[in-house]
């Protein structure tokens, strides 16, 4: 598994906007990003959120950007756009879930997917949604300090 690129966000675009417009906080692209153990990622909208959250950094394929991109004719847009901090190359995110993994010595515990919700139709395309069902990231908690890179 390789780290391809890194974002965070000061604050939340989507989450907790029911029913109200988007918000317009940039993502930030990093090369590297501090994670730090129960807390999330330095700097990122859900660093110290609340206490055991399931979701202190998230991760989302390359692979499945480029097949999305590909399926509704996209272009100019950055998988960052799906808000998730960590864009992977070379791994099942999915069969991560409830499992203990390690990436630049740094580890994590998968604890759900990323469900997809009607606003990835709004960042990429409409039926961006429909199409990443059941491949729409991962959440994650981090469970050591360290720090990470983007891999050439």
């Amino acid at each position: 598994m390789k780290v391809r690129r890194l974002f965070i966000s000061p604050g939340h675009n989507f989450f907790g906007h029911h029913d109200q417009p988007a918000g317009n906080h940039p993502t930030i692209e990093a090369a590297e990003i501090e994670c730090v153990a129960g807390r999330g990622i330095k700097g990122d909208r859900f660093f110290d959120f609340k206490e055991n959250y399931k979701g202190q950094a998230t991760f989302f394929s390359q692979e499945v950007f480029e097949a999305l991109c590909a399926e509704l004719k996209i272009s100019g847009k950055s998988p960052g756009d799906s808000r998730r901090n960590i864009v992977i190359e070379g791994a099942d995110l999915n069969a991560l879930v409830g499992q203990e993994f390690e990436i630049q010595g740094i580890k994590f515990r998968g604890t759900a997917e990323c469900s997809p919700c009607h606003w990835m139709d709004a960042a990429f395309a409409p039926g961006a949604e429909h199409f990443l069902q059941r491949r729409g990231g991962l959440r994650a908690q981090i469970l050591s300090d360290g720090k990470l890179r983007v891999e050439k």
